[in-house]
C-alpha cells in the first residue's frame, strides 16, 4: 500500500471509525461553517495538476473509500490525483503531516493536541459524532483488577498521544487517582497487545477494532470505557497551507466520505465483510467495532473547539505538553 507500514491488524496499530455528513451528497457541502472550507462550493473546480495525499489507518471509512475508488473518480475529472499513505496510529499520522508527507488525515481527539503543542501546522476541517464505547481500559479475564481505582501502582499500556490517552486521564480522575498513581507504559497497539498477552503490563487502554479483537480473541474484560468520561471523537485534519490553497479538493474529499458513511451506516455486515480481508480480522469482530462507531461527518463548532480545549488544558496541567495552547487557532 504505497510503501506504508503493512502487517496483520492483530499486530499493527490502527485508529478506527466512520462518518457521514449533511443532508446527503446531493445536497452538497455548501453552507456549513468548516473554517477554511466554509466559502467553497462543494462542486468547485479543483486546480489541474493538484495532488491529494491522504493519510489513513488500517481500519475505518477511509479504507472503504480507498477500496471503492470513488474519490479518485470524483477528482480525476478535475485533474487531481490521489495518493494513499498508511500509518499505524494518529500520532504517527500527524508526524507524517508535519513532515509534509500527507495533506489530510483522520485521527482521534488527542493526537491533534500533542501535534499542535509540537508546532504542527494544521486545521480542523470536520469531525464525527462521539463514539465513547469504541475505546476502553481492559484487563485479562483472570485479572483481579475490577475497578479503575485498582490501577494504583499498576503498569498500564497505551499509545502516548492517542485518543485513549485522554480516556485514561479522565478515568483516573473520576476514580480519585492521578496520572502519577499509575505506571504509564507507552507502546503502540502492536507492542501493547504483545505485552498484554505476556502479562508484562496489568492493563491496556485501546480503541476499536483492537478493542473488539481483544474482547473476542483474548477474553479481555472492560474495566471502563469512554461513556460518561470522554466523547472519543474522530477529526479530519488538513495541512494549513494545503487547506488554504486547495479547499475545493478537501470539500470533494469530505463529500465522498459522506457518501461512503451513509452507505456504511446502513450496511454494517457488508462493510465488515469488505474490511475483513483488508485488515486481517474476522467479520464478526469488525461488526462489533462498527456498531460502536459514530457516523456522520459534522462541521467544527464552538462546542467542539471548547471540548478540544479542555483536553489541551488537561494535558498542559499534567505537563504532558509544554505550556498552554489555543485550539481555536487551528480552526
Amino acid at each position: 500500500m504505497n510503501d506504508t507500514p503493512h502487517a496483520d491488524l492483530e499486530t499493527t496499530p490502527a485508529n478506527p471509525r466512520r462518518r457521514q455528513w449533511l443532508h446527503g451528497a446531493a445536497a452538497g457541502l455548501a453552507g456549513l461553517a468548516l473554517g477554511p472550507l466554509a466559502a467553497v462550493p462543494a462542486r468547485a473546480a479543483a486546480d489541474s495538476g493538484t495532488r491529494l495525499r491522504v493519510g489513513f489507518q488500517k481500519y475505518g471509512n477511509f479504507v472503504v473509500l480507498k477500496a471503492r475508488g470513488t474519490l479518485e473518480k470524483r477528482l480525476a475529472s478535475q485533474g487531481v490525483t490521489v495518493q494513499w499513505l498508511e500509518f499505524p496510529a494518529g500520532p504517527q499520522l500527524l508526524e507524517g503531516l508535519n513532515a509534509g508527507a500527507i495533506d489530510v488525515g483522520t485521527v482521534g481527539e488527542t493526537p491533534p493536541i500533542f501535534a499542535q503543542a509540537g508546532g504542527v501546522e494544521f486545521v480542523y476541517i470536520g469531525n464525527e459524532p462521539p463514539a465513547p464505547q469504541g475505546e476502553a481500559i481492559v484487563v485479562l479475564p483472570d485479572s483481579p483488577i475490577r475497578t479503575v481505582a485498582q490501577l494504583r501502582g499498576k503498569k498500564v499500556a497505551f499509545n502516548k498521544g492517542s485518543n485513549v490517552h485522554y480516556l485514561l486521564v479522565k478515568a483516573l480522575e473520576h476514580a480519585g487517582l492521578t496520572y502519577a498513581d499509575i505506571q504509564p507504559i507507552y507502546l503502540t497497539p502492536a507492542d501493547a497487545r504483545a505485552a498484554f498477552v505476556q502479562r508484562s503490563v496489568d492493563a491496556w487502554v485501546i480503541w476499536d477494532p483492537y478493542l473488539a479483537a481483544a474482547e473476542r480473541q483474548l477474553g479481555a474484560r472492560v474495566v471502563a470505557n469512554g461513556e460518561g468520561l470522554v466523547r472519543n471523537t474522530q477529526y479530519y485534519l488538513a495541512a494549513r497551507k494545503y487547506a488554504a490553497a486547495h479547499p475545493q479538493v478537501l470539500r470533494a474529499l469530505l463529500d465522498e466520505v459522506d457518501a461512503v458513511d451513509r452507505w456504511a451506516r446502513d450496511h454494517v455486515p457488508e462493510v465488515a465483510a469488505q474490511l475483513s480481508p483488508l485488515v486481517g480480522l474476522d467479520a464478526p469482530t469488525l461488526e462489533v467495532a462498527l456498531k460502536r462507531a459514530g457516523y456522520g461527518v459534522q462541521p467544527i463548532t464552538d462546542a467542539t473547539v471548547a471540548y478540544q480545549q479542555s483536553i489541551a488544558d488537561a494535558f498542559s496541567t499534567l505537563k504532558l505538553i509544554p505550556g498552554k495552547l489555543s485550539v481555536a487557532s487551528a480552526r
